[in-house]
């Protein structure tokens, strides 16, 4: 099979990882029952909004959209969503870009009527059409975020999107997985997304809607970004996360940031390294498609902090960014407080927040927040059988923590003294 093929497998629902907890080492993931299971959670949601815009001020809380919506659902958007962008680098390569680097590739408008009039697509008068929106028509040119604003246009028109199938060669309808089921789903989760952020711009409080399985990102992030589109005119109230372990991180990072500044909202992003490697890594070889993860924990130590570099500057230049950064690791957390200081970002701006699991690194946590610095620790919550596994394997998974705990007792004992000597033992 070609990369494109096996690529495509990914995109499949898979009886076998139907019930995504399965080899899940380092996050809680939800088993879909139905829909009014989805509504139970979106409760839960909501108390948690509720008691972090109760607790702190400038909170933050945590949501898994995997709880609000049916995972098939998620995995066939996701599908459909990869398969239009896929379209799009066919016919770049075809204009003689391949390989450019995301935001660079540009398709000719002229060029691309007349490759969809070959395809038996769309005639050119039929695709003429497609091409009157404000910002398409201006440049002459399509790129990644023009291309997918074309495709929220056409799928609301009646006549199927039709594009080329790589493996038959044949025709066929963008959207032949989607029924009405499929469009009800949609929009319920739209709907409880819109439910929860309303809830928190009342409260004070920050959504972090939580990365998921390669499998279901894009649709996730889909939701994730309409939902900012609405809610980040002013503030950054809505945060997307993105996973650095991934190879196509920073290409996800740098589309969305620059659709943000096309239609100027705010930039909210909780940076991590990724918490489903194992269960990627099987899955993958499996079904028989690249393996989405970084090869090295090196390679994703320099995604992670490509990544960081790129939404630092933009807070230096624009200050419509806002970054959480998610992180155990203390070489990061030294990247952060180097390059804020070289860019001239101080703590108080609050546009950089740090952020680590109750119970872990408060080596890293105490001397932050002391410096000055919005530091968040990360609190799961549920039934005690659930929680205590969760832990104890994030726990597992950092490496030398067992190494660290020397450091963390003599911090925590000096931290003791400290309020001894003040009078401020409980505060």
């Amino acid at each position: 099979p070609t990369g494109a093929e096996k690529q495509d497998k990914q995109y499949r629902a898979h009886q076998g990882f139907g019930d995504h907890r399965g080899g899940v080492t380092s996050a809680h993931a939800y088993f879909y029952a139905d829909e009014a299971k989805c509504d139970q959670h979106m409760e839960t949601f909501l108390r948690c909004i509720d008691a972090s815009g109760g607790s702190s001020k400038d909170g933050f809380s945590a949501i898994k959209l995997s709880a609000l919506a049916r995972p098939q659902f998620l995995v066939q958007f996701s599908e459909v969503l990869v398969k239009w962008r896929r379209f799009f680098y066919q016919m770049a390569a075809e204009q003689g870009q391949a390989g450019r680097a995301v935001l660079d590739t540009k398709l000719e408008v002229e060029k691309l009527q007349e490759g969809l009039a070959n395809l038996g697509i769309a005639s050119k008068a039929e695709s003429q059409q497609w091409f009157t929106g404000e910002n398409l028509s201006m440049s002459g040119t399509v790129d990644l975020l023009d291309w997918n604003s074309l495709f929220d246009s056409r799928t609301k028109l009646s006549r199927p999107l039709l594009i080329p199938n790589r493996m038959t060669g044949q025709l066929e309808p963008l959207l032949l997985h989607f029924s009405e089921e499929e469009e009800l789903q949609m929009k319920r989760v739209l709907q409880r997304m819109d439910v929860l952020a309303k809830r928190a711009r009342e409260k004070g409080v920050r959504l972090m809607v939580d990365a998921e399985q390669s499998y279901f990102q894009p649709a996730i992030s889909r939701v994730t970004v309409e939902t900012q589109r609405r809610f980040n005119r002013s503030q950054p109230i809505i945060y997307n996360t993105y996973q650095c372990y991934l190879k196509e991180a920073y290409n996800n990072v740098t589309g969305d940031m620059e659709l943000s500044r096309r239609e100027g909202w705010h930039f909210g992003t909780k940076l991590v390294r990724g918490a489903y490697m194992e269960q990627e890594r099987e899955r993958a070889a499996h079904m028989g498609y690249e393996n989405p993860i970084n090869p090295t924990y090196e390679k994703t130590n320099e995604m992670y902090h490509r990544c960081l570099d790129y939404i630092l500057e933009e807070i230096t230049h624009s200050q419509k960014a806002s970054v959480m950064v998610a992180s155990h690791n203390e070489d990061t957390v030294k990247f952060t407080l180097r390059r804020m200081m070289e860019l001239g970002i101080h703590p108080s701006d609050k546009k950089v927040c740090f952020g680590q699991l109750l119970g872990m690194c408060d080596q890293i946590t105490f001397p932050l927040g002391q410096a000055g610095f919005p530091v968040y620790k990360y609190v799961p919550y549920g039934p005690v059988n659930e929680v205590l596994p969760y832990l104890s394997r994030r726990a597992q998974e950092n490496r030398g923590f067992m190494q660290r705990a020397n450091r963390e007792r003599d911090l925590l004992w000096k931290e003791v003294k400290r309020r001894l000597l003040t009078g401020n033992l409980f505060s």
